[in-house]
């Protein structure tokens, strides 16, 4: 049932819908080159604008695949919580295109506001059609531009709109400042970690191979184990369930790792800001299951080795360059780096005095810590939100003009 004053419209009626430019186009008579957006740019509710390619395009099709201002960029799709997403477009670029990824939702002002479609598309009525409408594979989904103008827009009069925006508006701040403070929290751990690591490396430092500390688990699902994980490169092994809001597995778990709190698990695949793959503890569930394409390992009990220190070390980028090396040797398999259990555990690494590496590891945890202290309410201001719009984003929960709720 629609709200008193709301209406229901597909997107197409309410706005235009532009597809983005195809990469590679062999017949350029008049090229000229220019900055354009990628999936990478486009995030939930939010552009990151650090790292902006060129494309080089025939000047005739300029006007067609240009960006402008108060467009609502959204997401082809991806993994599941990259289906759909998008944020509106501020014009900060010049003479900007965008990829045949991202599409340009160009709302018309008379009816919709840029910022209340970007926030309708992104709530989880937003996410639910476009997950319900989406072609799927194991871990991704994707929509078509015919699903994209079906999408059906509730929206209220335009003053209404304004104060939904604005009372939203609000919680997008208190997250923005929040994300702020963990970004710079992070840099000071990085840039702690590398005083005390990497350069703090002097004769006395032990050179051992991985294996001699730590061993491999092969243990199987045979408990009858349902918490399946994932790793995330920014929150570490979580409930796939709760990362993607489904499952995404085989039926038939016993195949998978089981793997305890306190182990660890190497995912070969790259992303950003880990080239090499992650390396990540299993900290917030008692136990969990994982694909046997994850490498997983364990601290050995007699081990004269920190594992907070370790987690450090993973953390830290230094075994990157003896990964490059493993991986120049070979192909990907799977979609993963081509790093094997054998080499993964040839790998060696640096260890000071057990006593010195306690001092280090309390220092960083300390600060850790706080990071994920920070996160937590980051996470906090993002379900408020996402409630918020579950009930002002569908008329459920009128807004008066001044923007409170009643």
């Amino acid at each position: 049932m629609i709200s008193k004053g709301w209406k229901k419209e597909p997107l197409d009626h309410v706005a235009q819908i532009q597809t983005g430019l195809a990469k590679g186009q062999k017949t350029v008579h008049h090229p000229v080159q220019l900055p354009y957006l990628r999936v990478a740019n486009v995030q939930d509710g939010y552009l990151d604008l650090t790292h902006i390619k060129t494309v080089t395009v025939d000047q005739s099709k300029v006007t067609r695949y240009s960006l402008q201002k108060g467009d609502v960029l959204l997401t082809e799709g991806g993994d599941f919580d990259k289906l759909g997403r998008g944020a509106v477009w501020n014009g900060s670029i010049e003479h900007c295109l965008h990829q045949n990824h991202v599409f340009a939702v160009r709302p018309n002002p008379e009816i919709i506001l840029s910022e209340f479609l970007s926030m309708l598309t992104g709530s989880s009525y937003g996410k639910a059609y476009f997950l319900r409408c989406s072609k799927q594979s194991t871990n991704l989904a994707s929509i078509n531009s015919s699903q994209l103008k079906e999408f059906p827009v509730l929206y209220p009069p335009l003053p209404e709109q304004k104060a939904i925006v604005a009372v939203l508006s609000m919680w997008d701040r208190a997250i923005e400042k929040t994300v702020r403070l963990i970004a710079a929290k992070e840099d000071q751990v990085s840039w702690l970690r590398n005083m005390l690591i990497i350069q703090s490396e002097q004769g006395e430092w032990k050179t051992i191979k991985l294996g001699e500390v730590c061993s491999p688990i092969t243990r199987k699902n045979s408990v009858g184990e349902t918490n399946v994980l994932t790793s995330s490169a920014q929150h570490g092994l979580v409930s796939q369930l709760n990362y993607y809001n489904k499952s995404v597995s085989a039926e038939n778990l016993e195949g998978y790792y089981l793997i305890q709190r306190g182990e660890f698990a190497y995912n070969r695949s790259s992303s950003i800001g880990y080239p090499f793959g992650t390396i990540k503890r299993l900290d917030d569930h008692e136990q969990g299951l994982l694909s046997t394409l994850y490498l997983c390992f364990a601290l050995e009990p007699s081990a004269k080795c920190n594992s907070n220190f370790l987690l450090n070390v993973f953390e830290s980028g230094l075994l990157n360059r003896q990964l490059r090396s493993i991986c120049q040797e070979g192909a990907r398999s799977h979609g993963l780096l081509n790093i094997t259990k054998s080499d993964f555990f040839g790998i060696t690494i640096s260890l000071p005095s057990l006593p010195e590496q306690n001092r280090i590891a309390e220092t960083l945890n300390g600060m850790r810590m706080e990071i994920k202290l920070l996160k937590s309410l980051a996470d906090k201001y993002k379900q408020q939100k996402l409630g918020l719009m579950q009930k002002l984003l569908t008329g459920a929960w009128k807004v008066q003009l001044e923007g409170a709720c009643r």
